[in-house]
C-alpha cells in the first residue's frame, strides 16, 4: 500500500501512479477483440457458439441453447429465500423511484412571432444489457441497467451473460424475472457485445449497449461505438474517501476494502489531514484483511493499488481527490455537505459518517453503474437519459422568417451555400 505525505520530495511521482490507476491497455487485446467482432458479424450464432465452447466450456447445441427460458427465470425466482426477495423488492423500488425522477421531458416554446421551437424526447426501440457473470453474478447490476431502460420506455431490453459450465446464475435468473425480463442469453465477453451491435439469427442488434465488463467487454464496446451507442467504458472498481479526524477509522478501513474485494486491479484510496486516523486506518485494514472471503483478492488489490495520503490541510485534500476523480466518493467529515459545493469530480458522492458506499451499490437509488479511472471529469452515472435520445423541434411562421431569413441567407451566402441562401430567399419574396 502507498503511504505517503503530500509533502514528501518524492509524492508528486507517486500521486501521478494514482491517476493512472485505471488505465487499461486495449491495444493489448485489441486484436484479439477485433477478431471476435469480425467472426461475429460474419459467422453469427456460429461463431458465438465456438466462442462459448472455448471461454464457457460448454457447447450450445442449437440456437435454441444460447436463451434461457423465461420459465428458468421463474422458477429461480420462487426458490428465492423470502427475505432475500423482500430486499430485492426493497432495491428494485427504491432504484426505480430515483429513476423516474431523472426521466427528461419534451418541451415547447412559442414566441410572439409564431415561431415554435422545442425538444422532443423519445426513447431507444433497443437496448442490450451486459450482465457480468465470471468470477461472480451481480444481479444488484441486473436491476441498475434493467430499470433505467424500462422508466425511459425502451421496448425491447436483451441481456447477455455469460455461464460458464452452462450453469447460470439463480439469483441472476431471480432478478430478471423479478425485472420482467424475457430475452436473456448465455452469452458473454466481447462476443456478447459484438451479436448485440450486430445482431446474429435470434439475438437481435439493439441502439444502446450498456453494462461493465473485463478487458475484452470495455475493448469491444469501445470498437463498436458508432454503429451502437454504449454507456461508457469503464475499467476496474474503485474508491476515494475524505475523511478528518472525527472518522471512525474501523469503518474507513472496511469500507476501503469493499472495493478491493471486487477484484485485484481495484484502487482503494484515502486522502486525510489526519496523521492519527491514517495510522488507526492502516493497522485496521490489516485487521480486517483477515477476516475477509476473499482475502487474497482484497490484500493483492490493497498492497498494489491502494493508497493512503496524507495531507496539510482538508482543501489539499479535496484538490487531490478532484484531480484523482473517483468512482465512489464518502465524504466522511464533521460537516461534509459543506464540502459538496467544493468536490468537483465524482461518480457518485456519500456524504457523512453513516453512509458507506455499498448502500449506494444495493439500495440507495441512484445508478451504480459509474465512471472510473479519472473519467468522472466528463463522464455521468448511468442513468435514464442514456436510454433516450432527443430531437429538436423548429417550425418558423411568414411572420418570423421575414423577421430574421435575410441574416439567415447572409451568412449561407458567406459560406458559398447558394441552394441554402436560395430556400430562404424564396420565402421572403
Amino acid at each position: 500500500m502507498m503511504f505517503v505525505n503530500s509533502q514528501d520530495n518524492d509524492f508528486g511521482t507517486k500521486f501521478e501512479e494514482l491517476l493512472g490507476r485505471g488505465k487499461m491497455d486495449i491495444a493489448t487485446v485489441s486484436g484479439i477483440v477485433g477478431k471476435i467482432i469480425t467472426q461475429i458479424k460474419q459467422d453469427k450464432n456460429k461463431a458465438l457458439k465456438e466462442h462459448i465452447a472455448k471461454f464457457d466450456k460448454w457447447t450450445p447445441v442449437s440456437d435454441a441453447d444460447l436463451k434461457i427460458a423465461p420459465e428458468s427465470m421463474q422458477k429461480a425466482y420462487k426458490n428465492l429465500d423470502a427475505k432475500l426477495k423482500e430486499a430485492l423488492h426493497v432495491a428494485y423500488d427504491r432504484i426505480k423511484a430515483y429513476h423516474e425522477k431523472q426521466k427528461p421531458k419534451s418541451w415547447f416554446d412559442t414566441e410572439a412571432n409564431g415561431t415554435i421551437l422545442g425538444q422532443k424526447v423519445t426513447p431507444v426501440d433497443s437496448a442490450g444489457l451486459y450482465i457480468p457473470g465470471g468470477k461472480a453474478a451481480y444481479p444488484s447490476s441486473l436491476l441498475m441497467n434493467v430499470i433505467p431502460a424500462q422508466v425511459a420506455g425502451v421496448k425491447q431490453i436483451i441481456v447477455c451473460t455469460p455461464t460458464p459450465d452452462n450453469e447460470p446464475n439463480g439469483l441472476l435468473l431471480a432478478a430478471c424475472h423479478l425485472c420482467g425480463v424475457t430475452e436473456v442469453f448465455k452469452v458473454g465477453g466481447a462476443s456478447a457485445i459484438a451479436a448485440m451491435a450486430y445482431g446474429t439469427e435470434n439475438i437481435p442488434k439493439v441502439d444502446v449497449i450498456t453494462g461493465p465488463g473485463n478487458i475484452f467487454v470495455a475493448t469491444a464496446k469501445k470498437m463498436v461505438f458508432g454503429d451502437v451507442n454504449i454507456d461508457m467504458i469503464a475499467g476496474p472498481s474503485e474508491i476515494g474517501i475524505l475523511a478528518d479526524a472525527s472518522a471512525n477509522a474501523n469503518h474507513i478501513a472496511v469500507d476501503l476494502l469493499s472495493q478491493a474485494e471486487h477484484d485485484e486491479m481495484a484502487s482503494s484510496i484515502l486522502i486525510t489531514p489526519s496523521q492519527p486516523l491514517a495510522d488507526a486506518v492502516k493497522v485496521e485494514i490489516e485487521n480486517w484483511l483477515q477476516k475477509l472471503s476473499r482475502e487474497e483478492i482484497a490484500r493483492k488489490s490493497i498492497e498494489e493499488r491502494g493508497a493512503i495520503i496524507v495531507t496539510k490541510d482538508m482543501d489539499e485534500a479535496i484538490e487531490l481527490m478532484n484531480e484523482i476523480a473517483p468512482e465512489h466518493l464518502e465524504v466522511v467529515t464533521t460537516s461534509p455537505f459543506d464540502l459538496l459545493p467544493y468536490i468537483k469530480h465524482a461518480g457518485a458522492i456519500f456524504l457523512g459518517h453513516n453512509t458507506p458506499e455499498a448502500i449506494g451499490d444495493y439500495i440507495a437509488g441512484p445508478n451504480h453503474t459509474l465512471p472510473t479511472g479519472g473519467t468522472a471529469k466528463f463522464y455521468s452515472p448511468l442513468g435514464v437519459e442514456n436510454f433516450m435520445k432527443k430531437s429538436s423541434i423548429i417550425s418558423f411562421s411568414a411572420q418570423a422568417i421575414h423577421e430574421c431569413g435575410q441574416e439567415c441567407a447572409l451568412i449561407a451566402n458567406t459560406e458559398g451555400l447558394t441552394a441554402h441562401e436560395a430556400s430562404v430567399r424564396v420565402r421572403l419574396k
